[in-house]
């Protein structure tokens, strides 16, 4: 009996084991080529060759230039694109979200110091981020989320711990969603298995619902010899032997998974619930930096001198054959004319002002559409910039950093609420106990950001001692401001100010004598 118990604890945590990659998939009868034509699947296709389309922008993933060479023959070369979307999201990540952030937890009373129990689930989540490294990769998945339009984060069990999976927006499938957030969702998977000399794609399709107040995991096998095509169902012990079709969770009041989404609406879809990357709304302007990046690259490679040779040295034989080189562009000298003769050099100047005053034309209606103030992407001729002329110029950067905030805000809090669920289901570690209970609504998640970009330090440290001095900021306020300390820390260093004060009060008053100290009363 404990063996079976064992068993079922087992399966039940390998389920939430599972990443994803990405898969496209229409249905006929239990064989599926696309996964968005899956009966649970209610969202347009167009949303994941969207997606797919933001990726390959992303990963700088474009055809080959087809152009013929001076012979006329058709040659294939690299197009050389200039991938500001991998540099934009990279910057806009940095800006939004970083390892100086600070996630905790605080009473719901202003001010009121954490209880013990409160305090045990500070130290719980502080060790599970700290065991995911998750300051560093939820940075890192952001980036990839603010190109294609979202992610996804699962809280799952490995050997008793709670750890995270990251999922990407290609591999992320709602199925029922509100206004407000995605409340069940599928996880697709994608193994590659060679069976013979043949290679099998198997997918794994994990799906999360609600049915009244369960909460449903479900899981579906598909083979196919055709890397795009999901394939017939066949059992799920043909892969994955210790995973249940189906497990059910009674308690849970929110799912096992947070979702991010880009803020602003998404208006490649109006009716769907995922996100819209920085490539959706600037794919034309950035066609044309590429273009411009592309043809400047190539009007380099070929900046070698030039010539005009008379069309008699360009005739091949088998005696005689041809000694230029075929990517080379060569001027046909005309036939029948002693000016013929002459070797003349028509080497052209490289327009390399021209292309950088285009490019950087570009890249301004590039910054436009996705939020950057100007400048942002093109270098300063002017050296560096303070921090006051920074907060100054960046206006436009800084409130797209807000709203992105907003929704990272939003997502942090959802996963820390599911990891706290999953923590709390004592099912699913081999003791049978929960490694934490505490109510969601009974703590309020407290996240600071680190907005040095935006922040003049120096001036702000003056302002605020102008304001203390006024009385207009409490202490409190002041030390949290200017120095990042903590509500006890704060506590801790007024009482100290409070006990110097009232000892240097006492040393002035005993040289002035007691009786002024009465008249100072």
């Amino acid at each position: 009996m404990v063996g079976e118990y064992m068993s079922f604890i087992d399966s039940i945590k390998s389920i939430f084991k599972r990443g994803a990659d990405k898969v496209n998939m229409s249905i006929n009868g239990n064989s599926l080529s696309k996964i968005t034509d899956h009966p649970k699947i209610g969202i347009d296709d167009q949303e994941y060759i969207r997606i797919g389309r933001n990726f390959d922008y992303y990963g700088n993933k474009f055809d080959q230039i087809k152009y013929r060479n001076s012979y006329g023959d058709l040659n294939k070369r690299e197009f050389k694109s200039l991938n500001v979307t991998k540099t934009a999201s990279r910057r806009l990540a940095s800006i939004i979200f970083n390892e100086k952030c600070n996630i905790t937890l605080r009473e719901l009373e202003e001010d009121k110091e954490p209880s013990t129990e409160l305090q045990q689930a500070i130290d719980f989540l502080n060790e599970t981020l700290k065991d995911n490294n998750f300051y560093n990769l939820f940075e890192m998945n952001l980036e990839k989320g603010i190109a294609a339009g979202g992610f996804a984060m699962r809280p799952y069990v490995d050997h008793d711990k709670i750890k995270i999976s990251w999922i990407r927006a290609d591999q992320f499938y709602p199925l029922r969603s509100n206004t407000n957030e995605i409340s069940e969702c599928a996880i697709a998977t994608k193994t590659v298995r060679t069976e013979g000399d043949e290679n099998y794609y198997y997918t794994l399709l994990e799906f999360h619902e609600w049915e009244e107040d369960k909460y449903i995991i479900s899981n579906e096998l598909y083979k196919s010899d055709n890397t795009d095509e999901v394939g017939k169902q066949v059992p799920l012990a043909t892969l994955y032997e210790d995973i249940a079709e189906r497990v059910e969770f009674e308690g849970l009041k929110r799912p096992l998974f947070a979702y991010f989404k880009t803020p602003g609406a998404n208006n490649k879809s109006l009716e769907s619930p995922l996100g819209a990357g920085i490539v959706d709304n600037a794919k034309e302007v950035l066609d044309v930096i590429n273009t411009t990046h592309d043809e400047f690259a190539w009007e380099v490679h070929n900046g070698q001198r030039k010539v005009v040779v008379p069309a008699e040295f360009l005739r091949s034989d088998e005696q005689h054959p041809a000694r230029f080189d075929s990517d080379q562009n060569v001027f046909v000298g005309v036939y029948g004319t002693d000016d013929n003769a002459n070797i003349k050099d028509v080497t052209t100047t490289i327009r390399s002002v021209q292309y950088k005053d285009a490019l950087n034309h570009f890249l301004k209606e590039f910054e436009v559409q996705i939020g950057l103030s100007t400048g942002a992407m093109s270098y300063a001729d002017d050296g560096l910039k303070t921090a006051t002329e920074v907060v100054s110029n960046n206006s436009m950067t800084y409130q797209t950093r807000s709203s992105y905030l907003t929704m990272v805000t939003k997502a942090i809090t959802e996963l820390i609420h599911s990891i706290f669920e999953l923590a709390g289901y004592g099912e699913m570690f081999t003791t049978g106990q929960p490694l934490l209970v505490i109510d969601n609504d009974s703590y309020k998640v407290d996240i600071t950001y680190e907005d040095g970009l935006f922040t003049d330090k120096d001036k702000q440290l003056e302002n605020d001692l102008k304001a203390l001095s006024a009385n207009v900021m409490p202490k409190s306020e002041f030390l949290k401001r200017n120095y990042g300390l903590s509500d006890k820390e704060i506590k801790e260093w007024i009482a100290e100010l409070d006990k110097q004060q009232e000892e240097y009060r006492e040393r002035v008053y005993r040289r002035q004598g007691a009786g002024l100290l009465d008249q100072g009363e």
